[in-house]
């Protein structure tokens, strides 16, 4: 076995960063390397001396307890980024890892930041057994089916081991989570390319999370190709640098920024109303509420038994983890990121949405993001891509006396959010005769009970059908864009026109450039 993890998943340039490793077959290759649209390598080392140490019981909990190996200084010349580190043994076997790269403090800085969903790839990681969603071990083996692997989720993980490969080196040739075509009459639902997950027994949860070959390496590909500066920070990092955020313009967030900390909101709430532009390239944003524990070292996301199974919660509600739109909080994610992924769902994926466009119908090709796209009313977007997929935001709305369309100000919607373009959803899969369920479901009866107050089968039903929703609002001194999917980056590296110059217009607008 070859495995790898750091002590911390950001620093700046001159400080040290430690790297734990366990070895079969030491001793072994170093090599780091800026991954962006090359990968640059910055550090090669040969002969690191790795011992073969022994897994503990249950590191998806309590982490591994590996010695450090070495300690390895960030180059003064490093600049921000992601940094693939990788580590081949004498066998030819290969582990990677990573860091982020922050900006030195005391250097020039780009006009916008680029958040990486570090705290939704902590969420995923099964290294070790389990992760915040399924026992992952057991249901890979057989020793469990999914409804009873689901059981076996963790709401406390450790944050001191290494992420699965498909997870920190995903394969060029991994398939998106869409479906490329829309399905056939009669045809039997699938997810994403079932003959691909099978024959590299890909689990349900490899594509939900990670950097390469995914949905922020698809943008910090596209931004370098436009010449477009951007400092690099994990969830994280939000929350352990208070003002961290001040100097910038712009804060962008892309793919799966799925899980938010406390600390990490408010930081993003005060960098908006104090002026700062907001842009969100991601759907299920700011979905779940998670807390750190033991200076990091602790991850605690106990999702839907946010308050049954958490003692700390149990005495203070604040610390609860679950829902960001439970009552308990009073505080719903669309009070700051416009739209939720309660009043959206899945396009293109299982039998959610199973022929849907995959783009967006536009309804006001009067808005500021949509200047210079060529775009008019009832024109789609990304259609060809295929843009609209896997899980997106939205929120309830009604039209208007001029055919466009007016938000319903609930669940912390704001009154005033501009509606630019719409496609439909599918919170989950409809229960039809003869077609088995392929995404794991969403606890409709807890929603209805803990988010609307409802309780019955009717109140679940009317949870089931959503829309994905562009729009943008202003909030303080500050403004919003959210184009509510997951997969705005792969329609950017797809080269569609008039997603590239909708980018463009909300970067410009927000300072960025």
């Amino acid at each position: 076995m070859l495995a790898c993890y750091t002590d911390r998943l950001s620093l700046r340039p001159g400080e040290r960063f430690a790297l734990h490793a366990s070895a079969t077959h030491g001793p072994c290759a170093l090599e780091i390397a800026r991954i962006g649209a090359e990968r640059k390598v910055v550090l090669r080392q040969d002969g690191v001396a790795i011992a073969d140490h022994p897994t503990p019981e249950r590191p998806d909990i309590y982490g591994c307890g590996w010695p450090a190996a070495l300690e390895i200084e960030a180059g003064a010349d490093w600049i921000s980024g992601y940094y693939d580190i990788k580590l081949t043994d004498a066998a030819g076997e290969i582990a990677h890892h990573f860091v982020c790269l922050k900006p030195a403090k005391d250097g020039p800085r780009a006009k916008a930041t680029f958040v990486l969903n570090t705290n939704t790839y902590h969420a995923y990681n099964y290294w070790g057994g389990a992760n915040a969603y399924c026992d992952v071990g057991a249901l890979m083996s057989g020793r469990a089916k999914l409804d009873e692997a689901m059981r076996g989720a963790i709401g406390v993980s450790s944050t001191r081991r290494p992420f699965p490969a498909a997870i920190v080196d995903t394969p060029p040739d991994a398939p998106r989570l869409i479906n490329e075509r829309p399905r056939g009459f009669e045809e039997r639902p699938w997810a994403a390319n079932p003959a691909w997950m099978r024959q590299h027994r890909s689990t349900p949860y490899d594509g939900s999370a990670g950097f390469v070959n995914k949905w922020e390496h698809a943008f910090a590909t596209w931004a370098e190709g436009e010449g477009l500066a951007l400092d690099y920070f994990t969830d994280a990092d939000l929350e352990t640098e208070p003002g961290v955020l001040t100097p910038y313009a712009t804060l962008i967030l892309v793919g799966h920024s799925e899980y938010w900390s406390g600390g990490e909101r408010d930081a993003i709430e005060a960098f908006v109303d104090g002026g700062g532009g907001l842009a969100v390239f991601s759907g299920n944003t700011a979905f779940w509420k998670v807390r750190f524990e033991d200076d990091g070292a602790t991850f605690v996301c106990h999702k839907w038994k946010g308050f049954e199974a958490d003692p700390a919660a149990i005495a203070d509600p604040s610390l609860g983890t679950h829902l960001w739109s439970h009552k308990a909080f009073g505080r719903p994610e669309a009070e700051i990121i416009g739209l939720t992924f309660l009043f959206g769902g899945y396009h293109r994926l299982g039998a959610c949405v199973a022929r849907g466009q995959a783009g967006y119908t536009v309804y006001d090709e009067r808005h500021w993001a949509l200047e210079g796209a060529d775009l008019f009313y009832g024109d789609v977007i990304g259609a060809g891509v295929p843009f609209i997929g896997y899980e997106n935001d939205g929120c309830r709305f009604q039209f208007g006396p001029d055919g466009r369309l007016v938000p319903e100000a609930t669940l912390g919607v704001p009154k005033d959010l501009k509606i630019i373009a719409i496609a439909p959803c599918a919170l989950g899969e409809t229960a039809v005769e003869g077609y088995p369920p392929l995404i794991p479901p969403e606890r409709l009866d807890l929603i209805a009970r803990d988010v609307f107050g409802e309780a019955g089968e009717a109140a679940e039903d009317r949870l089931l059908r959503g829309h994905a929703v562009m729009a943008s609002f202003q909030r303080g001194q500050g403004e919003v864009f959210n184009g509510g999917a997951t997969e705005w980056a792969h329609a950017l590296k797809a080269g569609d026109p008039f997603v590239q110059v909708i980018t463009r217009n909300v970067l410009r607008r927000f300072g960025a450039y």
